[in-house]
């Protein structure tokens, strides 16, 4: 069997690559190992510009009737037993985008709407319970995982989408170096308040509680716990842990009590690393096989999203100009790695501003976001870069001012100001220029 491009792995990241592929009429095929819906927690919040990337892939609509859209996140800080509160709000609404939102959907529901479009096009090839198996040269052995028989693909371009166990990682001999965080993740779906619309991140000097509402009256919700706790919690009734979210969030009384076996509730490692190789020769890698992020804003996924974007219009361009040369793959981590690294830090900056149990942190935690919400560029260049929007890094100087060290900037960004942080067509596709592939 021969085909343009083989996609190994049917996530997000892949199911974007393979749809933008097969709009430009390029043979593709996805094998993903999964026979059907998985069961593990993935991304479900979607920023801005891959809200953008959807619209262009003609699914946006789609997306918007099966989601559930935040404007602004509530940062909640409790102060003491006496549940007294210091609020702060990061709002999209500064943003200079034609989606100032962010919008919360079920991962599985994502990825059907990516699939049911590819198959639109008859260059779309989707194979579920199959595994990648063995990648020699151009050449790809697949598993049909239920009858144990093997095939062998032909391809011009091999894309490793398989996540953090990737066989084409392996094969290009790349290595990744996890970096591991001193806590863990509980994370659970449950009914929630018709009034929380909002997302909302509550936290003490110990604890922190994410809440992210879904559609059909959801919320997806994240709580941290220390390293190794979670065997320790899982001996316990069910009842304490209503007791960790309810003490955290007493709106959620009689909401979260609708959990009611641990078996519901899923742990997740935070982990961060950032491979080296993105691309060898014919195969590139995109999502979690080559970079992971602390999941504190829902980056990984975005960041897959936007690596099938743009090396998928590099793919398009290089078909259609009848330039296949491997080197022109090369334009995918000129733009890529550098903006991955800037989320990456942040990422593991704001994880580590909820990482350390004690009051002080705390306290400079608060006062810090509070003094952010206030400053006119400190707000937005959050936003900003949590968005993917564009990329604007934060100053020694803009430090001090949410230190209070410095006072705040009242003055608010003009349009012009904003739009000119924001990542142009020239920057998001530089090989578009005249001759520049080979």
């Amino acid at each position: 069997m021969k085909t343009n491009v083989l996609i190994s792995g049917g996530g997000i990241g892949g199911l974007t690559l393979g749809l933008k592929l097969a709009k430009c009429d390029i043979d593709v095929t996805v094998v993903e190992r999964l026979p059907g819906p998985g069961s593990v927690y993935k991304g479900e919040l979607l920023q801005p510009k891959s809200l953008e990337i959807f619209e262009s892939l003609g699914v946006l609509d789609t997306v918007f009737q099966n989601g559930h859209i935040i404007s602004d996140l509530e940062l909640i800080e409790l102060k003491n037993a006496k549940s007294e509160e210091d609020h702060s709000m990061m709002s999209y609404s500064i943003l200079p985008s034609r989606y100032p939102f962010s919008l919360m959907i079920h991962h599985e529901t994502l990825k059907e709407i990516l699939r049911k479009k590819g198959k639109e096009y008859p260059t779309f090839h989707y194979r579920p319970n199959t595994a990648c198996k063995k990648i020699d040269g151009h050449s790809v052995i697949v598993e049909d995982r239920e009858s144990k028989e093997e095939q062998e693909i032909y391809s011009d371009f091999i894309i490793g989408a398989e996540g953090r166990s990737s066989v084409t990682r392996d094969y290009m001999g790349v290595n990744v170096k996890e970096k591991k965080y001193n806590h863990h993740f509980l994370t659970v779906t449950f009914p929630r308040p018709k009034e929380l619309i909002k997302g909302r991140i509550i936290s003490t000097y110990q604890s922190f509680l994410g809440l992210f509402p879904l559609p059909n009256d959801e919320v997806r919700s994240v709580y941290l716990i220390p390293a190794g706790e979670y065997k320790t919690l899982r001996k316990k009734p069910i009842s304490e842990f209503h007791k960790l979210y309810i003490q955290m969030c007493p709106d959620l009384d009689g909401y979260v009590n609708q959990i009611k076996d641990w078996k519901k509730i899923q742990l997740m490692v935070p982990v961060k690393y950032h491979a080296e190789t993105y691309v060898l020769d014919h195969l590139a890698l995109i999502g979690d096989a080559v970079h992971t992020v602390h999941p504190m804003a829902g980056e990984g996924m975005n960041m897959a999203i936007q690596d099938g974007s743009i090396l998928g219009e590099l793919l398009c361009d290089m078909y259609a100009q009848r330039k296949l040369d491997p080197v022109n793959l090369e334009w995918y981590p000129k733009v890529r790695k550098r903006r991955v690294a800037h989320q990456m830090h942040l990422s593991h900056l704001s994880a580590l501003v909820y990482s350390y149990p004690y009051r002080p942190v705390g306290w400079l935690r608060n006062k810090s976001l509070q003094r952010m919400e206030k400053d006119s560029i400190s707000h937005f260049k959050q936003m900003l870069n949590i968005s993917g929007l564009g990329m604007w890094r934060e100053t020694l100087y803009d430090r001090m001012i949410q230190g209070g060290m410095l006072p705040i900037r009242n003055e608010p960004l003009t349009d012009e100001e904003k739009w000119t942080t924001t990542f142009t067509e020239h920057q998001d596709y530089p090989w578009k220029r005249k001759e520049a592939l080979q």
